[in-house]
């Protein structure tokens, strides 16, 4: 449970912070274009007319298609600087864990001898 606390602790929260708008808006603005689509029914019409809505569905994929792109590549980029901090962070602790064990090390030394005299 303490490495869970840690790991939460190293986070960035304030470039998450900053940055969850712009993904929170995206996402949105994606989930909002597939949820509100219908397929457009084809059938009963001149094959002319059927290959103009099959390629208006196939630009209107695309562009949803660049869109969850970009989200993913937002996200993938903002993974990626929280993993880089959190590495950043475990080095950092483990400096200070080492500096803190010399310097109760010292404390120790400097009171025997204290004590010693």
């Amino acid at each position: 449970m303490a490495a869970w606390i840690a790991a939460f602790k190293v986070i960035p929260w304030a470039e998450l912070i900053l940055a969850a708008p712009a993904l929170v808006k995206g996402a949105q603005k994606l989930w909002a274009t597939v949820r509100k689509q219908e397929a457009p029914a084809l059938s009963g019409q001149d094959p002319a007319a059927r290959e103009r809505a099959l390629e208006a569905q196939v630009d209107e994929l695309r562009r949803e298609l660049t869109a969850a792109s970009e989200l993913v590549t937002n996200l993938a980029e903002q993974n990626s600087r929280l993993v880089s901090a959190v590495e950043i962070l475990r080095v950092r602790t483990r400096v200070l864990f080492l500096a803190t064990v010399i310097m109760a090390a010292a404390l120790i030394l400097l009171a025997v001898v204290v004590l010693s005299r």
